[in-house]
């Protein structure tokens, strides 16, 4: 939704701040504005309007003294005005304006009553909370400077040559100068004893139509991914459903190499059989070597399935935005709450199985969120995942790992979502596409593209550069000509040792080749499903 910028503390010139504030204009085409604070702080925000289009300008002020700025949106904001916040009075229709009116009245401890993506500030006086939405999907980074003023942003770009040192803002934390990191999230699926729950594929299908329900809040244009696999496809199903409700036609993407490309070809039979208005995207190997630089530079990470992914990612939000498109839902989480990476199979025992998922989504904002949002909001567009609602991980996480598991079934992944969604009577999607097994957006957009991407960086690097990598890159030292590349060229924009520790590998387990690509497991292509498609319905 948009780019948020703090600077707390005195003496840091305002338009030194609003320029570094505009390192990140991308984040937020719509408007751009700032507030001197009374204690000599600034609050920056770049906007991208989804809700409110009119008034919702910020950063915001409450009934008094206090201001705030915010990043995501806020899904039962109108709840919270008719109950909790019904004797406040509001200055805009904006869903970020609940934030400074729930500091207002009910102090600190509020974030567990928003439903909702965000990262925000607030400041009163001196005194000021900052806080990051429970699975991380909005981004947030925290730094001191040399003269201890503290900041707060959406992206390190704007922060990382100011302070000493800096690093990424935890999930489903808040942070006060008075109490330190709080953690407000503390759900039952953290802990493994925890997973007793008993299946029941009507409540997960309800729990994610509810889920993708709420995601499409706003009074913008809206779309969908849609790669074709499984996941994606649901996301797009259901949200083709709920418009169908409204006499609206859903606007679909995917994106591959050539018409032939997985992806393209599953996208393409989905789209079909859901009757949405479909755009297809075709890139070349040369075209993603070429923003390779651009795109590091926006993700800020060099984690090799993040810029794998990364590249296809940013050419198809372009495509997306250049449509109109404002609002875009996706499919991220899935894989994580069901076990869906091939790997799994692997998995030792049901425990391991568990911990490694909880594991997962608890990591997510290191690297699928954090390229999915960094990729879109490079053009303005801003990306919404329903899987990741926490009611619907309260309702699938904490279900019996025998169940996610099935030895029956070869080891399937997400059988059990996929088994949600087999109705026999207005079935969801085409067997094909419900059963089709997981292919990793970077694999799936054409296979040529990882390995061809891999050869271009080999012609790179010589031996002597990757054999002093360790010297040269002493933290998460890159051991191939592929990620001593990336990791040069996020050098080349963020050099602290600050901005390096923000990263963090990907690797599967329980597999011999630890390359992250889902080809590099014994699995791909060889699992027996003719059998879980027969006589499966729900």
């Amino acid at each position: 939704m948009s780019g948020l910028l703090a600077v707390i503390g005195k003496g840091k010139d305002p338009k030194l701040v609003k320029e570094l504030s505009e390192r990140m204009s991308h984040r937020g085409p719509d408007e751009s504005d700032f507030h001197i604070l009374e204690n000599g702080g600034v609050l920056c925000h770049e906007s991208l309007s989804i809700i409110d289009l009119k008034s919702g300008k910020q950063p915001i002020q409450g009934s008094s003294t206090a201001w705030m700025i915010h990043d995501g949106e806020i899904y039962n904001y109108q709840e919270l005005k008719n109950t909790v916040l019904k004797n406040h009075t509001f200055r805009t229709e904006s869903d970020s304006e609940v934030i400074v009116h729930l500091y207002e009245e009910f102090g600190y401890d509020f974030c567990n009553k928003l439903d909702g993506d965000f990262a925000f500030v607030v400041v009163d006086g001196d005194k000021y909370i900052a806080g990051r939405d429970p699975i991380g999907i909005k981004p947030l980074y925290y730094g001191l400077d040399e003269r201890g003023r503290i900041y707060f942003s959406s992206e390190m770009k704007s922060i990382a040559d100011q302070c000493k040192s800096f690093s990424t803002f935890p999930p489903g934390h808040y942070y006060t100068a008075k109490t330190g990191f709080v953690k407000y999230y503390k759900p039952e699926y953290e802990e493994v004893k925890n997973a007793n729950q008993a299946l029941d594929l009507g409540v997960i299908r309800q729990s994610l139509i509810d889920a993708t329900s709420k995601r499409l809040l706003g009074n913008v244009p809206l779309g969908v991914v849609l790669s074709g696999g499984l996941d994606t496809s649901l996301i797009s199903s259901i949200t083709s459903r709920l418009l169908k409700e409204k006499g609206e036609k859903l606007h679909s993407f995917s994106i591959g190499l050539d018409a032939d490309s997985p992806d393209n070809m599953s996208a393409r039979k989905a789209a079909e059989f859901l009757g949405t208005e479909h755009h297809e995207i075709h890139f070349s190997v040369e075209e993603g070597v070429q923003i390779l630089e651009k795109v590091i530079y926006h993700i800020e990470t060099y984690d090799i399935i993040s810029v794998r992914s990364g590249v296809p990612m940013y050419l198809l939000s372009k495509a997306i935005a250049d449509a109109g498109i404002k609002v875009i839902l996706s499919g991220e989480g899935a894989d994580e709450i069901f076990g869906g990476h091939l790997y799994f199979r692997n998995a030792p025992s049901e425990e391991e199985f568990q911990d490694e998922s909880i594991e997962r989504v608890q990591k997510l904002f290191t690297a699928d969120l954090l390229r999915a949002d960094k990729t879109t909001m490079a053009h303005g567009l801003e990306v919404r995942f329903p899987f990741l609602d926490t009611d619907f991980l309260d309702t699938t996480i904490r279900i019996k790992t025998e169940e996610k598991q099935p030895k029956t079934y070869d080891g399937i992944e997400k059988y059990i979502l996929r088994k949600a969604f087999d109705t026999t009577e207005d079935p969801y999607l085409p067997k094909e596409v419900l059963w089709r097994q997981k292919e990793q957006f970077s694999d799936g957009v054409g296979y040529n593209w990882v390995d061809q991407l891999i050869e271009y960086c080999a012609a790179q690097i010589t031996d002597e550069q990757l054999a002093g990598a360790s010297a040269e890159f002493p933290y998460l030292s890159p051991t191939t000509k592929e990620a001593y590349l990336y990791r040069s060229i996020f050098h080349k924009y963020y050099p602290q040792v600050s901005a390096a520790q923000t990263v963090r590998k990907w690797i599967p387990k329980w597999q011999e080749n630890l390359d992250p690509s889902g080809r590099a497991n014994a699995a791909h292509l060889k699992g027996n499903f003719e059998s879980a498609k027969k006589g499966v319905t729900a």
